[in-house]
C-alpha cells in the first residue's frame, strides 16, 4: 500500500458524537489518506460494502444490537480488515474475532499506528523500531514456536488465514528471521517461551 492513496474506512456506530469524532480523527491522520464512510444502520453498512468496497470497517461490537463477525464475512466476497470500535468494556474473546480494536480513549498516535499496521504503511517511528513486535505478532510466533499451521492459528486467534499469513511476512521482514528455528531461538531469548515448552514438543 503507498502513502499517496486514499483509503476507504467505513465507521458503523449510532452514536453521532463518536462517529464524528473518529471521523474527524482520521483525517487527521499523518501517514495515510482517509475517506471516512459514516453509517448508521446495518442496510447503510451492507449497501457501502457492496456499492464502495472499503478497505476498513470500524465497528462498534454492539453496531445492530450485535455485530456478527463470521457472519459478516462469509457474507461478503472482498477482504475488510475489521476493527472493533470499543466505547465499553468488551470480552477479549469478542475482540479476538477482529483484526484489531481501537477505543474511544485512543490517542491520535495510537490510531494512526493501528490503521498504518493493517495497510502495512511504515510510520517513520516504526521504521526505526522496526524490531518491535506488537501484542499480536508475538501471540503468532508463540504459535509457529509450537508448530501450529496457519490454519490452526487463524482458528486459535479467531483470525482469517490471510490475516496469519500477512502477520508472519510482516515478523519475518521485522525480524529478519526466515525459519522456525530461528524464531523459536529469538522467542526463547526475549522470553516469549520457555525452554521447557520447547523441549516438550
Amino acid at each position: 500500500m503507498k502513502s499517496n492513496e486514499v483509503v476507504r474506512i467505513a465507521i458503523a456506530e449510532t452514536s453521532v458524537i463518536i462517529r464524528g469524532g473518529l471521523t474527524a480523527a482520521l483525517k487527521r491522520l499523518p501517514n495515510v489518506k482517509v475517506q471516512p464512510i459514516e453509517l448508521l444502520s446495518v442496510e447503510a453498512l451492507h449497501d457501502c460494502v457492496r456499492t464502495q468496497c472499503p478497505e476498513m470497517l470500524i465497528v462498534n461490537p454492539a453496531f445492530g444490537n450485535y455485530f456478527d463477525v463470521a457472519k459478516f464475512r462469509e457474507e461478503i466476497s472482498n477482504r475488510i480488515h475489521l476493527i472493533a470500535l470499543v466505547t465499553y468494556f468488551v470480552d477479549a474473546s469478542l475482540l479476538g474475532k477482529y483484526d484489531e480494536s481501537i477505543s474511544i480513549f485512543d490517542d491520535l498516535d495510537i490510531l494512526s499506528r493501528k490503521i498504518a499496521g493493517l495497510l502495512n504503511v511504515a510510520s517513520e517511528e516504526e521504521m526505526d523500531n522496526q524490531d518491535t513486535l506488537s501484542q499480536r505478532e508475538k501471540e503468532i510466533v508463540i504459535c509457529v514456536v509450537k508448530g501450529m499451521t496457519n490454519k490452526e492459528i487463524a482458528e486459535k486467534l479467531f483470525l482469517s488465514i490471510h490475516t496469519v499469513i500477512t502477520h508472519r511476512r510482516n515478523i519475518s521482514k521485522k525480524l529478519q528471521i526466515h525459519s522456525a528455528a530461528g524464531l523459536t531461538i529469538y522467542a526463547i531469548v526475549n522470553k516469549l517461551v520457555t525452554l521447557n515448552e520447547v523441549k516438550g514438543l
